[in-house]
């Protein structure tokens, strides 16, 4: 143990948890990357890109377009048709998230291909031929090629080779590194048909790529088929769009690009006037808006428009589907079900703002040399002796914090995604490493201090004394505290029922659930005596309220021993013995009275000493005198003015010579509430006023009337009244002297 607590140990376990992290951080698994790259989603999901009106559409072969227009596959007829009508409402381009990759099977040069040697009268190929164009496929092209605005179709690439090779109708122009070395090489590819292909201005690919997870977050610029470089689709439209023939590809080693000799990726790409910012596979970070209805356009609208669409007039409009059945559906960060069109008008809509999100190449290696530092800091504050653990402990957190900070910092203002969870892991993991060489010292002293102390003083004591060991020594304090008196009454006449077994048992049966109670209430156990117990709040530790938790804790009390007594009652009728019923008195007073450790130098206990704590003894004393089970001072009764407290007497305890108004509690707030209460309080009231100014008749009169009045409570007033119907009729036969202030003079304890 006394090794867990050296020095070297406090510098070497927790520099190893550091070396392990970073080790971890530069291997990146893909559950790291992962659990990054969702944080990095919440953030967008915290601030999204806002929408802007830009000149963009989507436009969207939905639901309710197939419904109106017929399901898909469409003849190429149909296509055309909305090319057409998009160049006529102003459309400056036209781009498809389409391939059409196979003839259009409804072609009337198809029908007559399969009617020959069939139609042996020629009259149905006549018609055919006379019905209009015999090829679709052509029609489409035509359409394409002769429109006023630019077309760009699609292709996809895979990995089965099938022979076919899409064209390139765009240049590359690369500075630095060869980018083909960072792309996915494709083998195979799925292009339009050579027509279609022919008629477009542009043809980028259409493949999406998603993370380990499902979630579209990068969208590339380039692929690579059969070692050559083909644009994606929002590059070539960009390229197209702006009448520009070449892009221009700068990856690692390119002038200005600080590499330190290492093929680090694609950084940038230039199509036309625009630069987008790349990862170094060439792929832009989708800054996602989520949902946003005005980027789309119903395709049926376009072709049931009888005036023009001004949303058309200059625009770039991206023909896709949304329609669930053609599973053109993709993850993104802020929508689980985006048509995948809208991530190609996302990338667009970006270029135009220059709104990009950047994780730049020097990202990885600047978040390790940060972990180094922060976690070598961590280790040096906690190996300084002189820095108490509160302080390096909200050092550390203070670290954490701040890496969370500045990456949202960074992402709010300057668009970049730095890692904030790493250095967070790192810090706890550091800290717990670092922390725990202390706990282990601290604890074992804080171990002797609890076995030394628990058996004979209070726990909330232990705790502090265990959180400051310095306190171990004879002394005390002066504070305000409430204390409390509990006794058994007629304990004598009960014990001679009883053997002492099972008088013992009785005793725990009793001391165990109230001393619950009080503890809950943040009370403390002075001491047991006998059947008596003392306790007191407001020390150790403070209890701002603390005359409301006492009389709370004697509310409670009383409750509970209405139980514990029909418990006992079954008990006695199941063995068939006489009842023992419990009764209790309780006495409440709230004062200054010196507390501390209280005892010699070889063993000392803590305790409250003073005339308040005599006071509280002398009050439950009088529970028998007044036939009530709590009694309170006036001070006491001044925590809690709002509870159904009612005045007993005006008395000067045994030992004392000031006297002092006593009261008892019967409820809370809720209890004082009551109307029928305030009555009998009134009816109280009046019966002690008429009292002490000896109008005998008056005070008995009020008296009956608080008897009527007590309804529920009666039975637990009865004895109190019938004390004071005595008193009265005994003043009534010889008044007392004409100078007598209504003091009662208590002889007993």
């Amino acid at each position: 143990m006394r090794f867990l607590g050296g020095k070297k140990l406090q510098i070497l376990f927790p520099a190893v948890v550091l070396f392990l992290a970073v080790a971890f951080r530069i291997a990146d698994p893909i559950l790291l990357e992962e659990f990054r790259l969702r944080i990095f989603d919440n953030y967008q999901r915290l601030s999204p890109r806002l929408y802007q009106d830009v000149p963009v559409v989507v436009v969207d072969l939905d639901e309710e377009t197939m419904k109106r227009h017929g399901q898909w596959p469409w003849p190429r007829t149909r296509i055309a048709e909305l090319v057409q009508r998009l160049s006529d409402h102003g459309a400056a381009l036209v781009a498809f998230d389409i391939v059409f990759s196979e003839p259009d099977r409804t072609s009337p040069a198809r029908l007559l291909a399969e009617l020959a040697g069939r139609d042996s009268s020629g009259r149905i190929s006549a018609l055919i031929r006379e019905s209009g164009t015999l090829d679709h496929d052509a029609l489409l092209a035509e359409t394409m090629a002769s429109v006023p605005a630019a077309t760009v179709s699609g292709f996809i690439l895979t990995q089965q080779d099938i022979g076919a090779t899409p064209p390139v109708k765009a240049g590359f122009a690369t500075t630095g590194d060869d980018p083909l070395q960072f792309l996915t090489q494709f083998a195979g590819a799925t292009p339009n048909l050579p027509e279609i292909d022919e008629a477009a201005s542009g043809i980028g690919s259409l493949n999406a790529f998603t993370d380990s997870d499902g979630v579209v977050r990068r969208v590339p610029m380039f692929v690579a088929h059969k070692g050559r470089l083909y644009p994606s689709l929002s590059a070539e439209i960009l390229r197209v769009a702006q009448g520009a023939s070449t892009f221009v590809v700068k990856s690692s080693g390119a002038s200005g690009q600080e590499a330190f000799g290492e093929a680090t990726g694609i950084v940038e790409v230039k199509v036309g006037q625009i630069v987008l910012p790349t990862d170094k596979g060439g792929r832009v970070l989708l800054h996602d808006t989520g949902p946003v209805p005005d980027r789309s356009l119903a395709a049926w609208k376009v072709f049931e428009a009888t005036e023009p669409l001004p949303r058309l007039e200059g625009a770039i409009a991206i023909i896709g589907t949304s329609a669930v059945g053609l599973k053109d559906q993709q993850t993104t960060p802020l929508d689980p079900n985006a048509a995948g069109v809208t991530v190609h008008a996302q990338v667009i809509e970006q270029a135009f703002f220059g709104d990009f999100l950047l994780r730049p190449d020097w990202a990885d290696g600047a978040e390790i040399l940060l972990l180094l530092f922060l976690g070598g800091l961590i280790i040096l504050i906690f190996a300084l002796p002189q820095i108490a653990t509160l302080p390096a402990t909200l050092f550390s957190l203070g670290i954490v914090g701040a890496g969370v900070a500045a990456s949202w910092y960074a992402y709010t203002d300057h668009a970049l995604l730095l890692d904030p969870i790493y250095p967070g892991i790192m810090g706890i993991a550091v800290y717990t490493s670092a922390s725990l060489l202390r706990f282990v010292s601290t604890e074992r002293e804080r171990k002797q201090i609890r076995t030394a102390f628990g058996q004979y003083m209070a726990p909330a004591l232990i705790e502090r004394l265990a959180q400051d060991p310095g306190q171990l020594r004879l002394g005390g304090e002066i504070r305000p505290l409430t204390l409390l008196f509990c006794d058994i009454r007629g304990f004598t006449t009960i014990s001679e029922k009883l053997n002492a077994e099972e008088l013992t048992h009785l005793i725990n049966r009793f001391l165990t659930p109230m001393t619950n109670i009080i503890m809950s209430r943040q009370g403390t156990i002075d001491k047991y005596m006998g059947d008596c117990i003392m306790a007191f709040w407001n020390a150790p530790l403070d209890v701002p309220d603390h005359g409301r938790q006492g009389v709370d804790s004697a509310l409670a009390m009383r409750e509970r021993l209405v139980l514990l007594n029909s418990e006992l009652k079954l008990e006695a009728a199941a063995r068939r013995q006489p009842d023992i019923e419990i009764g209790i008195g309780i006495g409440l007073n709230t004062g200054e009275a010196c507390v501390g450790n209280v005892g010699s130098d070889q063993r000392f206990d803590y305790s409250a000493l003073g005339d308040s704590v005599n006071l509280a003894s002398r009050l439950e004393g009088q529970c028998k005198t007044y036939g009530v089970e709590i009694v309170v001072s006036e001070s006491t009764k001044d925590e809690v003015k709002d509870y159904a407290v009612l005045e007993l007497d005006l008395i000067t305890v045994k030992g004392k010579t000031v006297p002092i108004r006593i009261f008892t509690v019967l409820g809370d707030s809720g209890k004082a509430a009551d109307p029928a209460f305030q009555a009998l309080a009134d009816e109280n009231a009046a019966m002690i006023d008429a009292f002490r100014a000896q109008r005998w008749d008056d005070a008995a009169e009020h008296l009956a009337a608080a008897r009527q009045r007590a309804g529920g409570l009666r039975e637990r007033l009865d004895e109190f009244y019938d004390l004071y119907e005595a008193r009265i009729a005994s003043f009534r036969m010889d008044p007392p002297p004409a100078d007598w202030d209504g003091v009662y003079v208590s002889r007993e304890k």
